[in-house]
């Protein structure tokens, strides 16, 4: 049976930030243009564009910046796969970025942007939970911890959006 205790901590990391950051800049970035405009149509594209954009790119640079440690430390240490740690980080930041896009699609404004914030915050302080859980370090904190993180980048997504209408 998988047990999450013995997952390798490169493969952690690179799960829990992109589902986190998938989550938090997804729900600005859909937050931001259905505050700033009212074309369902529009902020699909651009979300789901952004989403897509932001995992590839964040892929990369899990592959870049992890391919650099490994040349760095000249001790052979390093056991992870680069490209499974892309790839978690790919799939990670996409799903989590899928969650504030969903309610996008399947509902109208502005009820899908609540529900959207809504859907992300309760993801965040699961994934908060969770991350708690398995690092066996204060749960609820930690959820509280993600849940506040990703409230102050909404929030910011909603000032640009509201300042900058078109």
């Amino acid at each position: 049976m998988f047990n999450l205790h013995n997952l390798h901590e490169d493969y952690l990391r690179s799960g829990l930030f992109g589902i986190q950051d998938g989550l938090v800049s997804t729900t600005g970035v859909v937050v931001g243009i259905s505050t700033g405009i009212e074309d369902k149509a529009i902020i699909i594209l651009a979300s789901l564009v952004a989403v897509t954009v932001e995992a590839s790119s964040m892929a990369a640079g899990q592959y870049s910046s992890e391919k650099a440690v490994h040349q760095m430390d000249k001790s052979g240490k390093h056991t992870d796969s680069l490209i499974l740690g892309a790839i978690i980080m790919f799939f990670g930041y996409f799903f989590g970025g899928m969650v504030p896009i969903i309610p996008t699609i399947l509902a109208d404004q502005p009820q899908a942007r609540y529900i959207a914030i809504i859907f992300a915050f309760i993801g965040l302080f699961i994934l908060g939970f969770v991350k708690g859980h398995i690092v066996k370090e204060k749960p609820l904190r930690s959820a509280i911890e993600l849940f506040i993180i990703g409230a102050i980048a909404t929030s910011v997504g909603l000032v640009v959006g509201h300042y900058f209408k078109v």
